[in-house]
């Protein structure tokens, strides 16, 4: 059962619910006439807030978020977990709201949980977007010096590391975005130390290269052209794993969701509206 602790975000509602004995704290946007419903996976150490702007920018689409162990308003566990882990919270998620099927979308680590959603619950997916994202083990890194920065807490722990690095940690436009990158680190509550280490344990030797031929789904692969974090080459990569993939090169970095939150999601809401 859920427990409306709900808060108001402009039409962003914001509740608790409690999944396997555990508090998760989840979000919905309903726009006026919504009719289809997406579930979206979030990147690493990113809450709800820190998706706002992008949630808000769907007219016609319904939107489900969660924070996932460790972030946000979900508490840390105990135990590290995989993401089979998170993809099964989902699962659990949609049918304390009685969802039966969903579009999925994720970004960055959020797009490995939307994978692992999507292969263990295939029945329960319309289409699937991947942004900004990989398939695991196998894939294009991007620079060491990055790689190094992306893995700290720091970066949304810390707003004067996050604004002193944007540039080299997420690339595009984000340097010359200073109040649209403080407004997004403003909002980041990350939680815990430990709930980083174990989103990134989460990911550690996953991958989906095995199973993403057998998803016979439309999937559509948004990278930034200018992401120094994820290669433009892994999206060719995931397109060409995937049955029904195709793969469009956004004109920004890693955080296109946060610095095109508009045309992000508009380009989101027609795949799903007309698989286009």
């Amino acid at each position: 059962m859920t427990t409306k602790t709900a808060e108001q975000i402009n039409t962003l509602q914001i509740s608790t619910t409690r999944i396997w004995g555990r508090p998760v704290r989840y979000a919905e946007y309903n726009p006026e006439g919504a009719t289809e419903t997406l579930l979206l996976f979030n990147g690493i150490g990113a809450n709800i807030e820190s998706a706002e702007r992008f949630l808000l920018s769907f007219k016609r689409v319904r939107v489900i978020i969660f924070d996932p162990p460790g972030v946000g308003g979900t508490p840390t566990p105990t135990l590290p977990y995989r993401l089979s882990h998170v993809a099964d919270m989902a699962s659990a998620l949609l049918n304390q709201l009685e969802i039966d099927q969903v579009h999925v979308f994720g970004v960055s680590w959020g797009g490995a949980a939307a994978q692992q959603f999507a292969h263990l619950h295939t029945r329960r997916c319309l289409s699937l977007t991947l942004a900004a994202t990989t398939t695991g083990a196998i894939m294009i890194p991007g620079s060491p010096k990055t790689l190094m920065k992306m893995v700290t807490p720091k970066r949304h722990s810390d707003a004067g590391f996050m604004m002193d690095n944007a540039r080299q940690l997420y690339g595009g436009t984000v340097a010359m975005q200073e109040e649209l990158m403080r407004e997004f680190s403003e909002a980041l509550d990350h939680g815990t130390p430990v709930g980083y280490s174990y989103q990134l344990m989460a990911i550690m030797g996953w991958t989906s290269w095995h199973y993403l031929p057998k998803l016979n789904l439309p999937a559509l692969v948004l990278m930034g052209e200018d992401d120094p974090i994820v290669p433009v080459a892994n999206g060719r990569i995931l397109a060409s794993r995937l049955k029904r993939g195709k793969l469009e090169v956004m004109p920004c970095g890693h955080l296109f969701m946060v610095t095109m939150p508009v045309e992000t999601a508009r380009r989101v809401e027609r795949f799903i509206l007309s698989g286009e």
